[in-house]
């Protein structure tokens, strides 16, 4: 059984529909069901697939389909199924009807894959927490609707974070630190894991290790450079307590 959220992509630029289906696949836990072009494409295909995709990433602007008409409908008639707009309408009136009509995050082209990805991974820990729960707390609902996006540098906003370091990635990279308990990980590894690039990914682990919050160590292999590898310092000082 297939667990990973189904992804319809409603974009009529084959080369940009190409991007965003390489972005989807990036992100663990996705899978890209159909590319489509039209809107009448999209509504077929919606009225008779089995299983319905739970994301749809909509272009506002497709040919045989007039302004926001494609949204509304899909929003009338499959209630069920959420949407983020990737699109180069950055009209705010289009912006706000959008919103209206219940998108989950709207992205503006040229889309960046780190911001692409990030959007991703919310949605994806907004499913986790409606299935995981019957009731949810504030913080939670706040880490849903993007108003908390790390509770780990709360004292960190996103103020005092330098520029190109974004709160959601560093959460990210900080809670899959943390998951490997101790166990040191190379960039590349990492970056593998989360969807991100490597040059972005060593980017914040170097902001991390700037910070303190991560140490690092080298990785020999039998040929080659040893590799720097990074450990989440809370759990690297207990393993060296426990070894003395």
């Amino acid at each position: 059984m297939n667990d990973n959220i189904q992804v319809l992509i409603i974009e009529d630029d084959f080369r940009i529909a190409e991007i965003n289906r390489k972005y989807v696949e990036m992100v663990e836990g996705y899978t890209v069901d159909a590319v489509v072009k039209t809107g009448e494409e999209a509504l077929e295909i919606l009225q008779k697939c089995k299983s319905r995709p739970q994301l749809i990433l909509l272009d506002i602007y497709i040919p045989d389909v007039k302004g926001m008409e494609l949204l509304w409908q899909i929003r009338h008639k499959y209630h069920d199924i959420d949407m983020i707009t990737v699109t180069a309408a950055n009209e705010t009136s289009a912006i706000e009807e959008a919103l209206r009509g219940g998108v989950f995050d709207y992205i503006v082209k040229p889309v960046d894959a780190d911001r692409f990805a990030q959007s991703l991974k919310r949605y994806k820990r907004s499913r986790e927490y409606f299935a995981a729960k019957e009731t949810l707390e504030q913080e939670a609902i706040d880490s849903i609707t993007g108003l908390n996006h790390s509770s780990v540098y709360n004292a960190k906003t996103n103020a005092n974070l330098p520029k190109g370091i974004d709160p959601i990635t560093l959460k990210d990279i900080t809670d899959f630190l943390k998951s490997v308990k101790g166990k040191g990980i190379t960039a590349v590894e990492l970056s593998k894991q989360i969807g991100t690039s490597r040059s972005t990914t060593r980017r914040y682990l170097e902001y991390l290790v700037s910070m303190s919050e991560v140490t690092t160590t080298l990785k020999y292999g039998s040929v080659g450079r040893p590799e720097r590898q990074y450990i989440i310092r809370e759990t690297y000082e207990q393993n060296e307590q426990f070894n003395k």
